[in-house]
């Protein structure tokens, strides 16, 4: 399993997901069965590492807009990525995820975060980083 954490952590809660991937390594969460991948504002980057590890499942959190109250959590069908705001990252998201399906077993789950602000800040606004260590607890008790 990977998760992928995406967004820019120099704009307040856009950067959510780089910054559970900085915990969850911080916390020492990896194992040889899953991987972290901080990959900011261009995941894109990293689809041949994706491939190549071929996991069953991808993970990917990141701030969007779901117009729902700051620190909401959910979880996004990929049908739904068109609906939502998620405007900071060079390449669409449903994009990346179709390529990653392509020719591949992978399950896609992504999970989406209500961010209260995307100005320039280096950490998640109290609401959103409730939410973030939720995640990661919920994470660490499915994979422990």
């Amino acid at each position: 399993m990977i998760v992928l954490g995406v967004g820019n952590e120099l704009k307040s809660d856009d950067g959510v997901g780089p910054f559970i991937i900085k915990r969850l390594k911080e916390e020492n969460v990896e194992n040889s069965n899953l991987l972290f991948i901080d990959a900011g504002t261009v995941p894109e980057n990293f689809t041949g590492k994706i491939r190549k590890e071929n996991p069953t499942h991808l993970i990917i959190v990141d701030a969007c807009l779901m117009d729902s109250n700051p620190g909401d959590m959910k979880i996004v069908d990929k049908d739904e990525f068109a609906n939502i705001g998620i405007s900071t990252h060079s390449m669409s998201l449903s994009f990346f995820v179709r390529y990653l399906e392509k020719d591949t077993e992978i399950r896609i789950i992504f999970v989406g975060i209500e961010p209260e602000t995307m100005d320039w800040g280096v950490k998640p606004t109290p609401n959103v980083e409730k939410s973030a260590d939720e995640f990661i607890e919920t994470l660490k008790g499915i994979i422990v």
